[in-house]
């Protein structure tokens, strides 16, 4: 009999405690929206627990434990904080840029009527704990004036320019307008609406023995000139050696006045030959193309990088062949690699080319990597130890 009496005190024990925990109330069956998490994981029976509302919301509950069980004392339920309103610029507007009131997170964005600008860096206004964040843009009024000018006169001119207008103006005979659009911008016009005087300047003397009149290199529009080339040499696009040339009103010769000439063989390129046998004498515009020797690469900056042209009587143009990289075995030995295929007395290895080496047996790789690339005939070869 003395051993289930102790049994079964034991048993009563066990509920007794059971029973005493479970009057604990736990911190996870709070189910508050926008509230910071209670202290403590749990609380015991009789035990109370403040709630606060997370940034930016305004609210606060108190609840106590109840036998288990959480009983709220106080409920303000947590709600997003208010702004008062962000402020009117004058001459500009704002819009919310999403939702319909100025609470916690909202953001006001603005914008500046036609005809002002805004100088302020920031357009735009958050609504934060403490209140809107920034502060009110500015928006400044842009007017641009008609201008006076020489040589020339306003189409439909207006006293004021809005921003971005567009200013229309004509120049007067024998006279020609800037290049660019004048467009109201908030310091005036984006340019000077000048009118030029029309003139044509004789730029080339390649090839010329005679000008009339001599020294003179800029004409007038209507103004002529009359050019006499050197022997071997012709007027551009003719057979004549003398010719007049006369400025237009546009500011263009009525005829390039530019005498050309013949080149001679083409020039030898380093690494390189031509593609077909050349002449003796080649006429301006005519070109020949060139290749690179095997193995070497040419550099191809623009689509005639393969090609010189006869201009002016000279060869122009830029061909160049990089160089291949080369490798011996030998070479491959004093440093420890070998090819990771094997075999090969030599190699061969063009221009931008890659190739692997591996250590061989017990010696490991030190510096640079075992993957190298031909850079214009130079190649830094791994070093196995």
């Amino acid at each position: 009999m003395r051993v289930p009496v102790k049994l079964l005190g034991f048993v009563f024990w066990l509920l007794f405690f059971n029973c005493a925990q479970s009057q604990d109330c736990l911190r996870e069956d709070i189910k508050y929206e926008n509230t910071e998490p209670a202290v403590k994981a749990s609380y015991s029976d009789g035990e109370t627990v403040k709630l606060y509302c997370m940034t930016g919301f305004t609210g606060v509950y108190r609840l106590k434990c109840e036998e288990g069980t959480w009983d709220t004392i106080v409920e303000r339920k947590c709600a997003e904080k208010k702004c008062s309103h962000p402020g009117d610029t004058p001459n500009g507007d704002f819009k919310l840029t999403a939702g319909s009131e100025f609470v916690f997170g909202a953001t006001v964005l603005y914008t500046c009527k036609k005809g002002f600008e805004m100088t302020s860096r920031i357009n735009q206004r958050t609504c934060r704990a403490q209140g809107w964040d920034n502060t009110v843009p500015v928006c400044e009024e842009i007017t641009c004036a008609a201008p006076v000018i020489s040589n020339g006169f306003v189409v439909e001119p207006v006293q004021e320019y809005q921003k971005d207008a567009i200013l229309k103006y004509r120049c007067s005979p024998g006279f020609k307008a800037r290049e660019g659009i004048p467009r109201c911008a908030k310091f005036g016009w984006t340019l000077n609406p000048e009118c030029d005087e029309v003139t044509c300047e004789l730029k080339s003397r390649f090839g010329v023995e005679k000008i009339n009149p001599e020294g003179k290199t800029i004409f007038r529009g209507g103004e002529s000139v009359e050019i006499t080339c050197a022997e071997r040499y012709w007027i551009f696009g003719t057979k004549e050696t003398i010719r007049s040339f006369t400025c237009q009103e546009n500011g263009e010769w009525d005829h390039q006045p530019v005498c050309e000439g013949k080149c001679g063989l083409p020039p030898n390129v380093d690494f390189a030959d031509t593609t077909e046998m050349t002449k003796r004498e080649y006429n301006s515009g005519e070109r020949v193309e060139y290749i690179c020797f095997n193995k070497y690469t040419l550099v191809q900056s623009h689509p005639y990088s393969k090609y010189l042209t006869c201009e002016d009587g000279e060869w122009r143009g830029n061909i160049k062949c990089l160089k291949p990289c080369s490798v011996s075995v030998e070479l491959m030995d004093e440093r420890g690699i070998e090819l990771r295929w094997g075999g090969r007395e030599k190699i061969i290895l063009p221009h931008w080319d890659r190739i692997t080496f591996s250590c061989k047996s017990g010696k490991s790789s030190i510096g640079s990597g075992l993957t190298q690339t031909c850079n214009d005939g130079v190649m830094n070869l791994p070093l196995c130890e």
